[in-house]
């Protein structure tokens, strides 16, 4: 669930298509929206979470407070739109007080013939500047050219943007009312801030937001309602997220050769869910209700309320999460383990020396300092082209030595004394041996390379040190050589819109899949940096980084003068990272329910244990509950959340997150409750595992699907009574619409043969490991306006929405989804704004070439830069600037991430999406 495997689903979208291009128009235009939900009053700028254009009051039905949106105003097409110029008036909004009957049961004579396309209706999104987009306004799933905007002259009426919710103001109505607050986890199932709010999270009881977040905070209870809502019950969990210097890090508590304290029956680690009873000799499990001894060294009182008098002086008692150091019954083999180590692998093909890739990488590497608890790190190198090189850098050699290993189809390791060493001891012979490796291969012809045996190799050598580590491989071509793993091209357009489509996310061989298995079982993550400029086959190269819990790179068409920096600063950030090793994650939940179903960058053995070879602060792991009996209101969902793992320094340790979520039989609970970010991470990780085995367009229409019975579910049961035309979202979910249109345009969901299948899996791989603030920029992007900057405050300007229309010649914009970053300049940017940012007197100067702003010495710049700066902090990849000028050719790319306008890749605006969702759930209703 999401029924990925049901093939009995209504064709998508269910659109009416006709040539009348007013009838669809109108009803859309009639259509109202209301969002009912704790704090909805009639329309109010600031309590409800929309935009407030108008300000009218509007007529309440005494049952229950809502907001009801109006239809908006009425805006007359361009004159012509011959010009390719769309200079549309800009009329003053009228505000409609009525709510008009409308956009309700479909029209009976419009019927959608089956696989047709949906029809016309809205002309596209414009905005007062510039010419149309290049290419045909296409809309998923099919393409329908050229829309109605042809027809000049037609009046035709279009709803009113500000009057559909609107992200960003439900972002900026809860940062203004939770942000920079202090927000303490002592309640159960209290809905927190979002993930786009800062705030101090203060941990008394539960864990804190940063590691789990919930698609509802309060669960059905019995699995006839979860499955009537069609509400994902999920947890996205981040065990080792980053925590603000502001926020007090994980106690670690440690208790000796006894270890941690632990449920007799279902192994649940002692947490707040504990209740001791009997005067504190015994405690009642929250999780399957056993009642354990306390353990006579563990003993404490109880006060007159039943609580232990030392509650707030232990961490596993107070706390929702905390750490254990593990006994030796928790290590492999029973011994304590080695201290991870890296192994650098770097790929010395004809093409990557000729660029200066090899030079960069080995200069880069030169200056690795490390962390302060990683002094026990050891390190290794090898480089490979057809065969493989190791070296031996052992400290007390004059010069590395070099041993060639050529039969790639039984790798071994031929040194284990001196391949893997302590950095620092050896550090005259390493920089010796990275001095010499560009000058070894400097006159190499050799344009083939090999990619599994290199994997395999850097498994091999861990496994003979006894350790657990990460292989840092920097690679840029299809492994075409004789050896295992050996790929082809496949790449074939002609697969799209098949049911072969799968087949491009689905590995070419199956030893990829073997070989990440392998790499688990051994504590081997592997971090891949691809630098291509052809097809490499990511869905089976990336398969082995994603399976290991790594992180995959790629810097396409990479420039050295360029890309360094973004390459060099991603591995630097990598190095660093805190990250658990050889880690295995358990998540067990109280009675009534349980975990079916996990979405990550993991593998799986059997359906509990989740192995990660590694995992780091920025990979989550999200994970689906389904009830296997009632669910009780008193006692709640709990759920903890277990982490086995080796630290960078080598020590053995437990993590462990609990959280506790209502239970209620009432569906109106759980909808308040719920999280859209959340949600939406749940439903693209869903989607993206759910393509490899099923079409496309399938899950696309399982997805639109869902969105119809989630809301016609609460239309029908939390709604006081209203006309069918009219939408009614709940408050928690108003913006779920604008975000799954967005997450049904991502390049992973729309076959094209303009985007690279090799792009496609790279989304669909990073995704499947991202967190919730990950998928929340990545599929609905920030966009800034710079140009009306208060130099004086340290401010940062409020977000406008991703749409055209919010664009204007006399602006300049940043836009950032976490992967890119575009800095967006209109024709009239004003010069002073031009000459601060890039010292040159207009806008015909500036170059587009630059990837980054040059460092001057003027408010501006320092401003802009340190905005650039803040946004780049909070994301794993470095995102490359790109300077984009209105009405250049780049602008198009640009417009991609316009994600509320219709897509030149074919996907609906945000409007026309509403209209398609409420049509289905009247159709549902009826």
């Amino acid at each position: 669930y999401p029924p990925y495997s049901h093939q009995s689903q209504p064709a998508y979208p269910n659109t009416a298509s006709t040539s009348s291009t007013t009838q669809l128009a109108n009803q859309l235009n009639s259509m109202q929206i209301n969002s009912y939900g704790p704090g909805a009053t009639p329309s109010s700028h600031t309590s409800s979470g929309h935009p407030a254009s108008f300000q009218l009051p509007q007529p309440t039905p005494p049952t229950q407070q809502q907001t009801a949106l109006p239809p908006g105003s009425r805006v007359p097409p361009p004159a012509n739109n011959f010009s390719g110029l769309c200079a549309q008036p800009s009329l003053p909004t009228m505000a409609r007080q009525d709510g008009i009957p409308g956009c309700g049961p479909l029209n009976p004579n419009l019927q959608q013939l089956p696989g047709q396309p949906p029809g016309p209706g809205y002309h596209p999104q414009q905005a007062n500047y510039g010419p149309q987009m290049a290419g045909s306004q296409l809309s998923y799933p099919g393409a329908f050219p050229g829309g109605p905007t042809q027809f000049s002259g037609l009046q035709q009426k279009k709803l009113d943007p500000d009057s559909i919710p609107s992200p960003i103001q439900v972002i900026e109505n809860d940062k203004a009312s939770r942000g920079g607050q202090i927000y303490a986890t002592n309640t159960r199932g209290q809905v927190p801030p979002l993930v786009t709010t800062d705030c101090i999270i203060q941990d008394q009881g539960h864990a804190s937001p940063r590691y789990i977040r919930c698609t509802t905070y309060c669960f059905p209870t019995s699995s006839d309602m979860a499955k009537q809502t069609h509400i994902p019950l999920a947890a996205v969990i981040q065990p080792f997220a980053i925590v603000p210097q502001n926020e007090t890090p994980l106690y670690v508590v440690n208790h000796g050769e006894t270890g941690p304290i632990r449920c007799n029956r279902c192994k649940a680690y002692m947490c707040p869910f504990m209740q001791f009873i009997e005067d504190g000799r015994r405690y009642q499990c929250g999780f399957c209700n056993c009642i354990n001894d306390v353990p006579p060294f563990f003993f404490q009182h109880l006060d007159h309320i039943g609580r232990r008098v030392d509650h707030y002086e232990r961490p596993e008692l107070s706390l929702g999460s905390y750490e254990y150091v593990a006994t030796l019954d928790y290590c492999r083999n029973n011994k304590p383990p080695n201290p991870p180590a890296y192994i650098f692998m770097i790929d010395v093909s004809y093409r990557n020396i000729n660029s200066g890739l090899v030079k960069l990488i080995c200069e880069e590497l030169k200056t690795l300092e490390e962390q302060e608890e990683s002094s026990a790190i050891r390190v290794g190198f090898v480089t490979y082209n057809k065969v493989l090189h190791f070296f031996n850098v052992k400290s007390n050699l004059a010069q590395p030595q070099m041993m060639v290993v050529s039969d790639v189809g039984e790798v071994f390791v031929p040194l284990l004394d001196g391949f893997l060493v302590d950095f620092q001891e050896s550090r005259s012979v390493v920089n010796n041996l990275l001095d010499q490796i560009p000058e070894m291969f400097a006159d190499t012809n050799e344009s083939e390379t090999i990619f599994a045996p290199v994997i395999q190799a850097g498994m091999e050598a861990l496994k003979a040190a006894e350790c657990a580590g990460k292989l840092f491989i920097f690679h840029s071509s299809l492994p075409t050589a004789e050896a295992p793993g050996k790929l082809r091209n496949r790449d074939d357009k002609k697969l799209l819109n098949t049911d072969k489509e799968k087949t491009l996310f689905q590995p070419q061989v199956n030893y990829y899949e073997t070989l990440a298995r392998d790499c688990v079982a051994n504590g081997c993550c592997v971090n891949l940096f691809l630098f291509p400029n052809q097809y490499v086959d990511i869905a089976s190269l990336g398969l082995v980084t994603m399976y290991t819990g790594g992180t995959l790179y790629k810097y396409n068409n990479f420039q050295l003068s360029s890309d360094s920096p973004q390459f060099l600063t991603d591995l630097r950030k990598d190095i660093e990272k805190k990250t658990g090793f050889d880690a295995i994650m358990r998540v067990r939940t109280s009675t009534g329910f349980r975990a079916t179903d996990f979405f990550g960058a993991i593998y799986m053995n059997n359906t509990t244990d989740v192995e990660m070879a590694a995992v780091d602060c920025d990979k989550a792991v999200t994970v689906e509950f389904k009830h296997d009996d009632k669910l009780n209101e008193d006692s709640g969902a709990l759920i903890q959340c277990a982490v086995l793992y080796t630290s960078i320094s080598g020590q053995r340790r437990l993590r462990i997150h609990n959280i506790g979520l209502n239970c209620s039989s009432q569906l109106a609970d759980v909808y308040k409750t719920c999280e859209t970010d959340a949600l939406i991470n749940f439903f693209a990780k869903s989607a993206f595992k759910a393509i490899l085995s099923q079409p496309l367009k399938t899950v696309r229409e399982i997805l639109v699907n869902q969105t119809a019975h989630m809301l016609a579910c609460y239309r029908k049961n939390c709604a006081s009574p209203s006309a069918v035309s009219q939408l009614i979202l709940p408050d928690a979910m108003k913006v779920l619409p604008v975000y799954m249109n967005c997450l049904l345009k991502s390049c992973v969901l729309v076959s094209r043969p303009e985007i690279p299948t090799d792009e496609r899996a790279y989304h669909q791989q990073l995704v499947m490991a991202m967190g919730v603030a990950d998928t929340q920029l990545f599929f609905y992007p920030q966009l800034l306006p710079i140009h009306s900057l208060d130099l004086k405050s340290d401010a940062v300007p409020a977000a406008v929405r991703c749409s055209e229309e919010r664009l204007s010649e006399g602006g300049a914009f940043i836009l950032a989804n976490g992967l890119s970053m575009f800095l967006w300049l209109g024709v009239s940017t004003p010069p002073e704004l031009i000459q601060g940012l890039f010292n040159v007197p207009s806008f015909a100067h500036i170059s587009t070439e630059a990837t980054l702003l040059p460092d001057l010495d003027n408010p501006y710049s320092k401003k802009i830069k340190s905005i650039m700066e803040h946004i780049q902090s909070q994301k794993p990849y470095t995102m490359k600037l790109m300077i984009v000028k209105q009405r250049e050719q780049p602008e198009i790319l640009f417009r991609q991430f316009l994600v509320e306008d219709k897509s030149i890749y074919g996907g609906a605006s945000y409007v026309d999406f509403l209209c398609c969702v409420h049509r289905e759930i009247c159709q549902l209703l009826n």
